[in-house]
């Protein structure tokens, strides 16, 4: 995910966050997955854009029962990388992006320059990317927490993976991060590994813990798996608007915090009726949010299966969101 961009959030602040498994980003070819029902004029169609990550897949799981069985659309759903994704909602190939973590780059281009996409409201979310250690390691040394003292464990955090180095333990090559940048600028003794995807990012994770391992990960907040497996956040340098407007191999600081946000085709914000309306409308918080990503990606729930479960014991959420 970072989660999240998520990602080399810029003069943006951003939220860190979780893929279809609480979610990362998933590759796809556009020009293949491009929904028949996006941008279609007249027709009660609305096509989202899923991201890899599993808040993200709970967003659209979620928008997507109560847009079929409240309002009575044909919702399709199409998996695209978070960046390739502006591009589809600008060109129309699919009508919303539910969550996204910060693209300044993307947003000057499409919001403000060629006025192709708007901003459709929060997520409801603020999410934090950052790198993380286990608790019971930080409890045992409480300097790890401060990247100046990173090097100083580099030997414990080594893998079969990591060359002789750290460890930091990626997600998914697809996410926009800064960790390769990091590394790289405040001279730390480690090797960014990509572990694939946030499935596969957590099971590392859940392998390590059990194991009582000590690990360096990228990750995000809200994810659920802080849950499972309670996690201490290191201290980066300190984020600054000067710091993210660097070229993104010259990033030196932490990630910003900022709220999660949706984005909308400008044709489809005007003309997209009550389901335009409706998805302006959504807006749940980080609780709300994982107890649908927990379902989907620990208790192994499809995404469907999940969004029933919640709808039925939370009526009076999502009836605010219904257009009036």
């Amino acid at each position: 995910m970072n989660p999240h961009r998520r990602t080399t959030l810029k003069a943006a602040t951003a939220l860190g966050a979780a893929a279809l498994l609480l979610t990362g980003c998933g590759a796809a070819d556009m020009t293949q997955q491009a929904s028949p029902y996006a941008d279609a004029a007249g027709a009660k169609t609305v096509t989202l854009s899923v991201q890899s990550w599993v808040g993200a897949q709970a967003d659209v799981a979620v928008a997507k029962l109560i847009l079929e069985r409240e309002l009575g659309y044909r919702v399709d759903t199409v998996q695209v990388d978070e960046v390739p994704a502006w591009d589809a909602l600008s060109q129309g190939r699919v009508d919303m992006i539910m969550e996204d973590w910060g693209h300044p780059d993307q947003e000057a281009r499409y919001v403000k320059d060629k006025k192709t996409i708007v901003p459709a409201g929060e997520v409801g979310v603020i999410g934090h990317i950052g790198w993380w250690v286990p608790k019971y390691f930080a409890d045992k040394h409480p300097d790890v927490t401060d990247w100046k003292n990173l090097n100083k464990y580099a030997d414990e955090f080594k893998t079969a993976e990591s060359g002789g180095k750290g460890q930091l333990l990626d997600g998914s090559p697809s996410y926009v991060t800064n960790d390769k940048a990091l590394v790289n600028n405040l001279k730390l003794n480690y090797q960014v590994v990509f572990s694939g995807s946030e499935a596969a990012q957590i099971t590392q994770i859940q392998r390590f813990a059990k194991e009582k391992k000590p690990f360096l990960t990228y990750w995000y907040k809200p994810q659920w798996l802080f849950e499972q497996v309670p996690m201490v956040e290191v201290k980066l340098p300190k984020y600054t608007d000067e710091c993210a407007a660097k070229a993104p191999e010259a990033i030196d600081c932490e990630y910003p915090t900022t709220p999660l946000m949706k984005f909308m085709n400008a044709r489809f914000a005007k003309k997209g009726g009550k389901a335009a309306d409706f998805l302006k409308n959504f807006k749940w918080d980080a609780k709300q949010q994982n107890a649908v990503s927990l379902m989907i990606a620990d208790q192994k729930m499809s995404p469907e299966a999940a969004a029933e479960k919640w709808v039925a014991d939370n009526e009076s959420v999502w009836k605010g969101w219904l257009p009036k």
